[in-house]
């Protein structure tokens, strides 16, 4: 599961923007095979006078703390690539409108991670493929998936 956490001053971001920044960071997991439900963004909208940096307000400043549980990374070649592929997603709403941004990946073991209790399919399978076309969780037998 990857989720995506947004952190701003009031303001930075319309509902559009949200959406748009969602739906494009949304597609660089599906373009790689994951169900696009594994995929989570939260906007986490705070007062001007709540995110600092160094001690002094940050309202040109976004904040995003990504967890990856599906997929972990095994080269810094792949990690820069999807550090790449996330900064080219938001970059639109960010970059280009002049602000400030920081960006961190967690990867976090699979074996502590369910989705409706429901242990997530092994990457590749039949299970999760199943998953993927359905974009929900479903009850399945590890063995035969």
């Amino acid at each position: 599961m990857p989720l995506h956490r947004f952190y701003y001053a009031n303001g930075l971001f319309s509902a559009q923007d949200k959406l748009e920044i969602s739906e494009r960071i949304t597609k660089i997991y599906t373009t790689t095979g994951l169900p696009a439900f594994y995929v989570i963004v939260v906007f986490n909208e705070v007062p001007s006078d709540s995110i600092m940096i160094g001690g002094k307000p940050a309202t040109n400043f976004v904040r995003v703390v990504s967890q990856h549980l599906a997929r972990t990374m095994d080269t810094y070649e792949r990690k820069q690539t999807v550090l790449n592929a996330l900064e080219a997603a938001f970059g639109p709403y960010v970059k280009d409108r002049g602000l400030d941004w920081e960006i961190h990946i967690e990867e976090h073991d699979r074996d502590t991670w369910r989705l409706n209790g429901i242990n997530p399919p092994m990457p590749n399978t039949d299970a999760e493929k199943l998953w993927a076309k359905e974009n929900k969780a479903i009850p399945f037998e590890q063995s035969k998936m």
